[in-house]
């Protein structure tokens, strides 16, 4: 295969992982909390996301996210993109991506008046409905398997914690993320805040990666909310995170 096809090649790949591990996230940041949905309740999300690299650039555009508060502490989740990838050089490819499926558990809610925090599991399972060959996907099944810890202090909310992606096929690594986020409650409407994360390399010859965010969500209503965050990476940035962003339009009730 001439040089120019293997570039392209790598960066459609590097592509499909960087789009299905953006999905794993808490919106608008890649760090997620363990705090699910009230108990028959609904959220539902109408989103873009994106990462820049060397080469490439890739994402979701529309996606659609939602989770279900089935019985209390136990919250339903589905993730349904259409993806796009644009290798340099060779076209924008557009269509259905990886289907992100979820269960977030709440084993131990938090203390207000203490120090105990909120505790949950997030395991996602990303089914290969994507196609591989043109960016779109992982072209393979995988799983994530992290535990989330939540404490807030006044106006003040931080959680983080990670987990272990399962991530099989020929050239791939099982690897880690681990992220930790800060808010503030800046007026009634507002929260602003800002995340840090670390992902070990996910194939043979990639590298680890580090990278930040900063956004916030604004309520335009209690059931209508705006939420945006944008950063880029600070290790390895130019084969793993130029630049990224996140823009959603949520719906609670």
């Amino acid at each position: 295969m001439p040089m120019r096809n293997k570039l392209r090649a790598s960066a459609a790949v590097m592509a499909a992982f960087m789009l299905a591990g953006a999905a794993m996230a808490g919106p608008p940041f890649r760090t997620d909390d363990p705090e699910p949905v009230d108990y028959q309740h609904w959220e539902v999300y109408a989103f873009s996301l994106g990462t820049e690299t060397h080469g490439d650039t890739s994402g979701i555009l529309p996606g659609i996210e939602v989770n279900y508060g089935v019985v209390p502490d136990v919250q339903l989740h589905v993730v349904m993109p259409l993806a796009y990838n644009s290798p340099g050089g060779s076209g924008l490819h557009f269509g259905y991506g990886d289907t992100e499926l979820g269960v977030k558990y709440r084993f131990v809610r938090e203390d207000e008046n203490g120090w105990r925090p909120m505790i949950g599991i997030f395991p996602l399972v990303e089914l290969s409905t994507g196609s591989a060959r043109r960016g779109l996907g992982a072209g393979v099944t995988r799983e994530f398997l992290p535990l989330w810890i939540q404490k807030s202090f006044g106006g003040w909310t931080t959680y983080g914690g990670g987990g272990y992606e399962i991530n099989p096929g020929a050239g791939n690594r099982n690897y880690w993320f681990t992220g930790w986020y800060l808010q503030r409650q800046v007026t009634k409407q507002l929260a602003l805040g800002g995340e840090i994360f670390h992902q070990t390399a996910d194939s043979v010859g990639a590298r680890d990666s580090t990278g930040f965010n900063l956004g916030g969500v604004f309520d335009f209503t209690e059931h209508r909310h705006i939420l945006f965050s944008a950063g880029r990476g600070l290790q390895n940035a130019r084969d793993t995170n130029r630049f990224s962003y996140y823009l959603g339009y949520q719906l609670t009730f």
